[in-house]
């Protein structure tokens, strides 16, 4: 993992939003779901909540602001880089609050 480069947006912006935001966005939080629901399920709730959500939402806004930022140094359509941006935002952010 390039977390420097990717949160200074110095990824391709294709990195930075299929290998960043999209599948490692789904895998980390696709397991911190799954450890939270164990962890609920064994009444553990404070754990629950650190694992859901202090391991997820720093990815997810690590991940959003790598692309963001790389959408900005982007030399491809214009369109596609909003939508890069778009499509991360709303996305992360809907994993992150789920």
């Amino acid at each position: 993992m390039k977390p420097g480069r990717l949160w200074r947006g110095e990824l391709p912006l294709g990195e930075a939003f299929w290998t960043y935001a999209v599948i490692g966005g789904i895998a980390v939080n696709a397991v911190t779901s799954l450890l939270f629901v164990v962890l609920v399920s064994a009444d553990r709730l404070v754990a629950a909540l650190l694992v859901g959500y202090a391991l997820s939402v720093p990815y997810n806004v690590l991940a959003i602001v790598g692309v963001w930022r790389a959408a900005e140094r982007d030399e491809g359509p214009r369109a596609r880089a909003e939508l890069y941006r778009i499509v991360a935002l709303v996305g992360l952010t809907l994993l992150s609050v789920t």
